[in-house]
């Protein structure tokens, strides 16, 4: 595992890009659940497993770009229309035996710990992105729900692929609260994570319309502020319900979704009495980590 702190952004993607993903156990399991009942499964079924990985969501759209013929003008954007444009047959003959995350870091616990938190973030976000853009009328709910999914993918991948640099940088912000995160990424890996992030999109030839949604802009849509809300709600969420800067991210949504503030903390779960916030084991247990290893984490994001 690549763990050198001199490397160009060139080079981390060429190094990522190469690299056959891992993707988490649970969904090798399910995966082969599903295969017993080929012959009958639903597109959906099987995109509701892995859309529960981010890993295995990545595989699918990279393999779906890189069989992507001249004829094809149209992006695919799902993994529901991935999954019938590969067809049921062939997507389980293609995505057997596949690497598992838990094999890939088992001399590296914390690094997997470290990407399992990153990972149950994710997925709590994407489910309120996915709540927010039905209560908006989305004109496609997937879309929203695939981007946030993969927003933070980069950083998903320097856990995977420089567990030890990971480790580094969530050191350092351990022991520098006030370091911008930024500048943090670019003393570890030289790159910062929206590069990154932008770098292995184009590398992996992912649709325009989900970088888009993935990568923000100077005036973003109600769609891009949907995804990127969901993402800020899990990010600081996930360090306490006490978290300094989720005033300002329910003032955003609430402005997003035209819902008053009581609203949003009905939808959210949260007590409206001024008594103590809940933490979110949660975050920890969606992907089968023990709930005494949830607590909250500096932001490594990259």
């Amino acid at each position: 595992m690549r763990d050198a702190s001199t490397a160009t952004l060139e080079g981390w993607v060429a190094y990522m890009g190469d690299k056959p993903l891992p993707v988490l156990a649970r969904t090798t399991r399910e995966l082969a659940l599903l295969r017993e009942t080929e012959n009958t499964v639903s597109a959906r079924t099987i995109a509701q497993v892995i859309l529960h990985d981010p890993l295995m969501t990545l595989r699918v759209l990279a393999f779906i770009e890189a069989r992507r013929g001249r004829s094809q003008h149209t992006d695919i954007t799902t993994i529901e229309r991935a999954l019938m444009m590969i067809g049921i047959t062939p997507f389980f003959a293609h995505f057997e035996s596949l690497p598992t995350l838990e094999d890939h870091l088992h001399g590296h616990p914390q690094a997997l710990l470290g990407v399992m938190r990153v990972i149950a973030r994710a997925r709590k976000a994407s489910a309120w992105a996915r709540e927010w853009a039905r209560m908006r009328h989305d004109i496609d709910v997937d879309e929203i729900t695939v981007a946030t999914l993969l927003h933070d993918v980069a950083e998903i991948l320097c856990w995977v692929f420089a567990p030890k640099l990971s480790l580094k940088l969530r050191d350092i912000l351990r022991a520098n609260p006030t370091m911008r995160t930024a500048a943090a990424q670019r003393a570890v890996f030289n790159v910062t994570s929206h590069d990154l992030q932008l770098a292995l999109a184009r590398a992996w030839k992912l649709p325009a319309l989900l970088v888009e949604l993935m990568g923000g802009a100077a005036n973003p849509s109600p769609r891009v502020r949907n995804v990127q809300y969901a993402v800020n709600l899990a990010r600081h969420s996930a360090k306490g319900w006490d978290d300094p800067a989720l005033p300002d991210d329910f003032k955003d949504i609430e402005e997003l979704l035209h819902i008053s503030h009581e609203a949003l903390l009905g939808r959210l779960g949260l007590p409206m009495d001024g008594s103590p916030p809940p933490t979110l084991p949660e975050h920890a247990e969606d992907v089968g980590l023990p709930a005494d290893t949830a607590g909250s984490e500096p932001d490594t994001k990259l």
